[in-house]
């Protein structure tokens, strides 16, 4: 089990990684970790919705919570209790980030541009303060 306090650690040092490889010109890994950072601070809101220590990390403690076991933005929104208020609330921002996919760590070298990777660490950058 990976503590939350850990969780959350990890999803800020994402940001921060994005940032780096924005400054790079590395759009399409700083748009990846800001999925990725997202992904982490979702999971993190659901141990704190849930009462939990840490979040599921092997597959034996994932045997009882396999809809847990997902990368899916969208799953872990609604399991994190806060869908309607992030969705209401932050729509724009929601509506940036939520097409990532971890698919996207496959795509061609080159796939994102600037304007892209600004507007994902933009919006990634609210959202995990708000989650």
């Amino acid at each position: 089990m990976i503590q939350t306090n850990d969780v959350k650690e990890i999803a800020h040092a994402r940001l921060q990684d994005a940032d780096i490889l924005l400054t790079s010109e590395r759009y399409d890994g700083a748009i990846y970790l800001c999925g990725y950072a997202i992904e982490l601070a979702l999971k993190a809101r659901i141990c704190q919705t849930l009462k939990w220590s840490g979040y599921p990390q092997t597959n034996a403690e994932f045997k009882d919570y396999q809809s847990f076991k997902t990368h899916d933005l969208d799953v872990l929104l609604h399991l994190t209790g806060r869908e309607q208020n992030i969705k209401t609330k932050f729509f724009a921002e929601w509506s940036a980030v939520a097409q990532w996919n971890p698919t996207a760590r496959y795509q061609p070298v080159g796939t994102a541009n600037e304007a892209d990777a600004r507007l994902m660490i933009s919006a990634a950058k609210v959202l995990v303060t708000k989650i």
